[in-house]
């Protein structure tokens, strides 16, 4: 019997003309979009090669994209023995100069990004596993800055086994901000998204103790400003309302139980409002979510990391994404860990990594047309200014 999951959501259209790999620079709206999807294959011994098997044996998804694994192709073999699963790709190597053009645009791209010979051992933390994971995000990151693949989908990373000499960041998030922002600009936004609900965080992972000092009007002006652009660029929502959280309980009870909301957060939302910005708050978090106001909103922006994804893990654990807004480049993940307690066992739910790629494939088409919008806007206004110059003359 088909369940709800078994009828996965189709961001475009599949019948019309074949204009594979279109990267959407280009500012073209094509009849058919196929971007190349990287998708980083995160610690091996996780669930992370289970959700990306379930999700890519659907030969559906290849009428959408052009899949790109960076990872091991000996990992994918084990796990599609253990697991009983069909599953056929093409093979490449990292070090190939000729890579980027041999990617076969009608089947499944593993790129192997290390010689080393490794042993999987499902659901537990191996030093092996996060060297591999490491090589693996390293060859997406590459890929992406050489602008062969056009979008990332990060599967789960154990945040410790992957630190080293070249990766000292709390996570994906920081790594690829470090990597992709622009303009000395160091700054993005985790952006937990499951389909109208989506939230975002002034301070993500650190700890709790530093957050009272962290949460500043400069911050938060920064955090608000990437996700009022994001809505608009990302999603279509040419005129966004957000609602910010309090920091304190109960919203610092006018003072009471607390100053940032009366210090910090009021003034930055009437700074907004005041260029016209759809920006509300501070909302105490617990009757927010509780009363179900998050549901009159487009975005809401917590002050940590807790208070916002608590409630969005609870209303959206097994489909919830993550995504990271700011960036020049769209990347996206399933919003769960490694989980390594059921790595194996074939009973991993892929919902959530099969929506992370939907989204990065809707992420692309809302680039390009907040890109192709915005360029008829400045030739309407050049052509309204030309106009008014002949006129006066």
């Amino acid at each position: 019997m088909e369940n709800e999951y078994s009828k996965p959501y189709y961001p475009f259209e599949s019948d019309s003309e074949n204009t594979d790999n279109l990267a959407f620079q280009k500012k073209e709206r094509p009849k058919r979009f196929r971007p190349k999807i990287g998708i980083s294959m995160g610690d091996f011994n996780g669930i992370g090669i289970e959700v990306i098997l379930k999700t890519l044996t659907d030969s559906r998804v290849l009428e959408l994209c052009i899949p790109v694994i960076f990872g091991a192709a000996r990992v994918f073999s084990h796990y599609k023995r253990l697991l009983n699963i069909e599953f056929t790709f093409q093979q490449h190597f990292i070090d190939d100069e000729n890579l980027a053009n041999s990617i076969h645009n009608q089947k499944v791209n593993i790129v192997n990004c290390s010689s080393a010979k490794v042993d999987v051992e499902a659901g537990k933390v191996t030093a092996e596993a996060g060297a591999c994971a490491l090589a693996a995000l390293e060859g997406a990151t590459k890929a992406m800055k050489e602008g062969w693949i056009d979008a990332l989908v990060t599967a789960p990373i154990n945040k410790d086994n992957i630190q080293s000499e070249t990766f000292n960041f709390p996570g994906h998030t920081e790594y690829l901000t470090e990597k992709f922002s622009v303009d000395k600009v160091k700054d993005s936004l985790m952006f937990l998204v499951h389909e109208n609900l989506r939230v975002g965080v002034v301070t993500g992972h650190i700890p709790l103790k530093d957050i009272p000092t962290a949460v500043t009007a400069e911050k938060i002006t920064n955090k608000l400003s990437l996700m009022l652009r994001s809505l608009r660029q990302d999603f279509g929502i040419a005129k966004p309302k957000v609602a910010l959280l309090g920091l304190n309980p109960h919203a610092g009870e006018n003072g009471l139980l607390g100053n940032e909301e009366k210090e910090i957060i009021l003034p930055v939302i009437e700074k907004f409002r005041q260029k016209e910005h759809l920006v509300y708050g501070a909302f105490p978090s617990d009757g927010f979510f509780g009363a179900k106001e998050y549901e009159k909103f487009d975005g809401i922006l917590a002050m940590y990391h807790d208070q916002g994804l608590i409630p969005f893990k609870t209303l959206a654990f097994n489909e919830g994404i993550n995504f990271t807004a700011g960036l020049p480049v769209v990347r996206t993940s399933p919003d769960h860990g490694t989980a390594y307690g059921i790595a194996g066992k074939n009973i991993a739910d892929e919902s959530s990594f099969r929506n992370a790629l939907f989204l990065a494939i809707d992420t692309l088409k809302s680039r390009i047309d907040f890109e192709i919008t915005n360029q008829e806007k400045n030739q309407h206004k050049q052509r309204r200014k030309e106009e008014r110059k002949r006129n006066r003359g």
